[in-house]
């Protein structure tokens, strides 16, 4: 059985001859089945993927051209639009709903022959830190499956570390990809905003959202990214300029200079063993060589009031199309009017942590609240993108904790929505600035679980990270 390591490894063995996209998906067919009990997929397209494979062993077979993403089997987060494939953000309030058209992004992967094999589970529009909130059942950490895989692309993140695809597609808004692939060992990379198009993608607080990538190892990200990335005329917030060559340069040996920032490396909230294995990794980059520095940013308390202030606000606004009218599930119970069929057509279809967020976001947006709640935090975020930009005049990368634990059990903080969200003090800085962040794993906890350490960039240069990360990766 096919057991990835690298996309350059599986096309090798694919040239060789030693393997066929025909019997790699097949096999990934049979070991999602399997595996069934995580709930990682929400559903499968068998048919579909075992045609592009034979397709592409076909071309191969006879020498005719094929895209630099041929036969790499892949995984998308139920957030991302496929023409004419179910698509639900895990909620009710979509179900029966087929995209008319294809996200951007997974166009772009599609084109170059790679193979969607189905769509991953995740929390409810995207919210959630545990992938507990989903109309679809909670997902199972591959590593302890009595732990979350954390969220909301809990779904990607488990399906890349139980090797039931190569890759998978999941959104960040304040962490969705580099926490779960945290509390499930694998890699996760969030790209600066507008490094990648949000056309197609499901929105939650669209300043925030940016399509992520998970995979095992840097090469396979840095080429997915180069994919993916440029700009796109269905969204302006898109970066003019194309991406560098990510998956050519990413070899390339440098000296770094890092800084850490004191404030999180010795944070109450930090587990000891995470914190102990952070400066063992910071001693080791200190003996590879690269300049390193603890710095003091004086903004870490401010991150997590001024994310929640202007997510929900944003979720508040976006999440107003799903009125029964326009969008979205319409109740079938009789009605005395306008408003009680959308108080009835929403309150059936929301979940209990989409419905929070909605509260809070509509609260801090209302007359009375606006300048104390939402003008301020506006304030807050250009504040700390200033002091970000000036801490990387002077350093190439940040080192932070990905999440203060490991993976946590089901239900432990589920009742306790302040303490959730609080567990986003580490990755909603990266979102709240714009700038680019990779989560990847560097040791086993005494409780079995693997933790990581998150590395951020400059705004708009992913190369640097990537570059990183492969140094860490020889």
């Amino acid at each position: 059985m096919y057991l990835h390591r690298s996309i350059s490894r599986f096309h090798r063995l694919l040239s060789d001859g030693e393997i066929s996209c025909e019997s790699v998906v097949t096999g990934y067919l049979g070991r999602i089945e399997r595996e069934s009990r995580l709930n990682a997929f929400i559903r499968t397209y068998p048919e579909e993927a075992l045609a592009r494979a034979r397709d592409i062993d076909r071309r191969l077979s006879k020498g005719q051209p094929v895209g630099r993403l041929h036969g790499v089997v892949i995984g998308v987060k139920d957030v991302i639009c496929h023409k004419d494939h179910p698509l639900s953000a895990a909620s009710r309030m979509l179900e029966g709903f087929r995209p008319l058209f294809t996200a951007t992004a997974l166009q772009r992967l599609l084109d170059q022959d790679a193979i969607v094999i189905g769509s991953l589970n995740c929390d409810e529009f995207a919210m959630g830190s545990s992938n507990e909130n989903s109309a679809y059942g909670r997902v199972l950490n591959p590593c302890d499956e009595t732990r979350v895989p954390g969220g909301s692309s809990g779904g990607s993140a488990a399906a890349v570390a139980a090797g039931l695809c190569m890759a998978s597609l999941g959104s960040d808004t304040g962490g969705s990809v580099r926490q779960p692939a945290d509390f499930c060992g694998v890699m996760g990379l969030k790209p600066s905003y507008g490094r990648i198009s949000r056309h197609g993608l499901v929105a939650y607080a669209s300043s925030f959202d940016q399509i992520g990538l998970l995979g095992i190892c840097p090469e396979d990200l840095a080429l997915l990214l180069e994919t993916m990335a440029g700009p796109d005329g269905h969204d302006s917030t898109t970066l003019p300029d194309p991406p560098p060559a990510y998956s050519s340069e990413i070899d390339k040996k440098r000296t770094f200079r890092i800084a850490y920032l004191k404030q999180a490396l010795h944070h109450p909230a930090l587990d000891p063993e995470i914190a102990a294995g952070l400066e063992g990794k910071i001693r080791e980059l200190a003996g590879q060589g690269h300049r390193i520095e603890g710095i003091d940013a004086g903004f870490m308390d401010f991150i997590v009031p001024a994310y929640y202030v202007l997510t929900t606000a944003e979720a508040s606004s976006n999440l107003s199309r799903y009125d029964g009218v326009r969008f979205g599930h319409r109740t079938s119970h009789p009605v005395e009017g306008m408003e009680d069929f959308y108080n009835l057509s929403r309150s059936e279809a929301f979940g209990k942590e989409v419905k929070r967020r909605i509260m809070l976001g509509t609260f801090v947006l209302s007359a009375g609240y606006y300048d104390a709640y939402y003008g301020r935090a506006q304030q807050a975020r250009r504040w700390i993108m200033e002091k970000t930009e000036l801490i990387f005049n002077d350093f190439d990368i940040l080192l932070l904790p990905t999440s203060p634990s490991t993976a946590f059990r089901f239900g432990e903080m589920s009742q306790d929505a302040v303490s959730m969200f609080l567990a986003d003090i580490f990755t909603v800085y990266a979102n709240l600035a714009g700038i680019p962040g990779i989560s990847f794993p560097i040791g086993r906890h005494s409780n079995g679980m693997p933790f990581g350490i998150q590395a951020l960039s400059s705004a708009a240069d992913e190369l640097t990270l990537l570059q990183f990360a492969k140094s860490q990766y020889p």
